[in-house]
């Protein structure tokens, strides 16, 4: 299974143990919004709360041994905003390091492609 793969399921799931696993212990997490940054614990506490965003359309770019870029549109726990989000991420020994991501603001009628 892809890395990329690995951690959508996790996150997907809620599933703070996997989610652990595939994030290296020197993760760093640069989101696209506050200039702020994560480590491994605060993204894992904040996958596992209610107010986590979920995802649809996920999609991998590219994906290799050192790298991965994915796609999707993420929908935030107050409803209030979609964004399209792009994400880079950095691998080492099989587990993700780094991830920035860069994200457009959808209007409330965006439609999926290939959604009903």
């Amino acid at each position: 299974m892809s890395i990329i793969t690995a951690y959508n399921e996790a996150w997907e799931n809620g599933d703070v143990n996997a989610l652990a696993e595939v994030l290296h212990d020197e993760f760093v997490f640069n989101p696209h919004v506050g200039g702020i940054t994560m480590v491994k614990s605060d993204l894992i506490g904040f996958a596992g709360g209610d107010g986590a965003p979920r995802s649809e359309g996920e999609r991998i770019l590219y994906e290799n041994d050192e790298i991965g870029v994915a796609h999707s549109i993420v929908h935030f726990a107050n409803g209030s905003t979609s964004e399209a989000v792009l994400s880079f991420m950095r691998f080492k020994d099989g587990k993700i390091i780094s991830m920035e991501t860069g994200a457009t603001p959808l209007s409330d009628n965006y439609k999926l492609v290939g959604s009903e």
